[in-house]
């Protein structure tokens, strides 16, 4: 592993969007080459590398309004990849095997989001 996205020097949602990013690039990659999926493919990309982006973002913000903001996009963004993957393996683009591994990622990422977006503001 890339020692820059080490855990010890990033956060755990910065480390585990980075990850999911990485993966999903493979993924991309795979629908393209592989199954000649080009939609799908570029939608979740689209999505799926946008968590990470706005976590990095979330870390210039200038109040806790705005680190709550880019968090919640980041959250968006991870429903809407969670939408894209469930109609790849709906479809049987991915098998269930792939679909329950990258299944259970994104749904850690979007229970770590949820968990800090509500220590922010206070309610957990």
């Amino acid at each position: 592993m890339n020692e820059e996205f080490n855990m010890e020097t990033k956060s755990v949602i910065e480390y585990l969007s980075i990850q999911f990013a990485l993966r999903i690039i493979k993924l991309y990659k795979y629908l393209t080459e592989e199954k000649k999926e080009h939609v799908m493919a570029k939608q979740v990309y689209r999505c799926g590398t946008s968590i990470g982006a706005n976590v990095a973002e979330s870390k210039g913000s200038q109040s806790d309004a705005d680190f709550i903001s880019k968090l919640s996009i980041a959250l968006k963004e991870a429903f809407e990849t969670q939408y894209w993957l469930m109609l790849l393996h709906e479809s049987e683009t991915i098998d269930d095997a792939s679909y329950q591994s990258i299944d259970n990622d994104i749904k850690i990422i979007i229970g770590t989001l949820t968990n800090i977006i509500k220590k922010k503001k206070g309610l957990g």
